[in-house]
């Protein structure tokens, strides 16, 4: 295993990148993976990983490529996103892990939890609103218009680099608790919104833009499989998150009684921020159980 230390950063390669990942306490392995929006990064499990790494794991927060200070990549694939995951374990030298993932990575997660059981331990899934069955309003599907809303919110916002109060914007819009959004935190979401990073998230819109570029949608939705999963299943919802999650919780529930699922009060898209004790609370026990 070849790690470079720069201060709390840490360096591996992988497939010839240079991959930037924070690392705290020892025990359980478990991966903390963000999400694909503007600013995203590592940086986002700050506040969660000495709280999990005191509780016998050891929480490894990573930088996909093109996102914070890992190298970009020319592959913008959803699927490669999941070999990036598995990748990285390799090159950690970690045969099997728990995975923790955030909004719209959840699908990559739970994806390799469904292909390589044997890699995957634990699975939480943090506010992915696609792993959500959509609510049928006169004829609408709610997940579907939330998803349609994601991608012209995300239309304007590839026209322009983001100013420090577009970025403070964004954030407040994914936070119930704004007062968390302190002066460091929003230069830190910032750097991590503009220069390489804000080009490689235009170039990442572009290529899903793309026709066919997803590959098309997999005939069984991933939130039906559920019940295919081999490792025990963690998932938390914000009830103030966008696109009625709290409702289409309700509904997963009926399909699925048996899920450990769990709806935190006050807490919009950022649920490693706004439900940090709760996360804490449920997710420490669960992963070392």
């Amino acid at each position: 295993m070849n790690v470079a230390v720069r201060g709390d950063d840490r360096f591996t390669k992988v497939d010839g990148l240079a991959i930037r990942y924070l690392e705290e306490g020892s025990g359980v392995p478990t991966l903390l993976l963000h999400g694909n929006s503007l600013g995203s990064s590592a940086d986002v499990f700050r506040r969660n990983l000495r709280a999990l790494g005191a509780n016998g794991i050891r929480a490894i927060a990573v930088d996909f490529p093109g996102f914070g200070k890992s190298d970009a990549t020319d592959d913008l694939s959803a699927g490669y996103r999941k070999k990036f995951i598995l990748h990285f374990m390799n090159a950690l030298g970690l045969d099997r892990a728990a995975l923790i993932a955030h909004s719209a990575i959840g699908n990559a997660a739970l994806g390799i939890a469904l292909e390589h059981p044997d890699r995957v331990t634990h699975l939480v899934i943090l506010g992915t609103g696609s792993l959500l069955p959509p609510l049928e309003t006169a004829g609408t599907k709610v997940g579907g218009r939330e998803e349609a809303a994601q991608a012209r919110l995300e239309d304007r916002m590839v026209r322009e680099e983001p100013t420090l109060a577009n970025t403070r914007a964004l954030l407040e819009a994914n936070l119930f608790h704004h007062e968390l959004i302190t002066d460091d935190e929003l230069q830190l979401r910032h750097q991590n919104s503009i220069g390489p990073c804000f080009a490689e998230f235009v170039r990442r819109h572009d290529a899903a833009s793309t026709p066919g570029a997803s590959g098309g949608k997999p005939s069984v939705p991933l939130w039906q499989r559920y019940g295919e999963l081999k490792m025990p299943l963690l998932l938390i919802y914000g009830r103030e998150d966008r696109g009625r999650a709290a409702e289409r919780v309700e509904v997963l529930k009926q399909r699925y009684p048996g899920l450990n699922l769990h709806v935190a009060e006050g807490c919009k898209h950022l649920v490693p921020w706004d439900a940090a004790d709760l996360f804490h609370r449920l997710a420490a026990p669960f992963l070392t159980r």
